[in-house]
């Protein structure tokens, strides 16, 4: 029911996908967190994924795609810069 909630928060409020995969908790705080800190950084949020006790990201910047990886307690661990062509 979160997951449903989360998703239905995120898509009255723009264009985030936000999805639970395995099973994890994403709350529309949890949402709301996530997408102000990174676009603090200047990130235009596009998905987000509850995985593996973190969160996957989907953002883009200055033009560009990039993968962010988020710990628990929100803080990025890993920016991959992705391959838009890789569909």
């Amino acid at each position: 029911m979160t997951r449903i909630i989360a998703l239905c928060l995120a898509i009255a409020t723009g264009s985030v996908a936000a999805f639970a995969s395995d099973g994890g908790t994403l709350t529309a705080e949890t949402l709301t967190q996530i997408t102000d800190k990174l676009a603090d950084r200047g990130y235009q949020i596009t998905e987000i994924e509850a995985e593996d006790g973190g969160y996957e990201v989907e953002a883009r910047k200055d033009g560009a795609l990039y993968e962010l990886t988020l710990d628990a307690n929100l803080n990025v661990v890993e920016t991959e810069l992705e391959d838009e062509d890789d569909d």
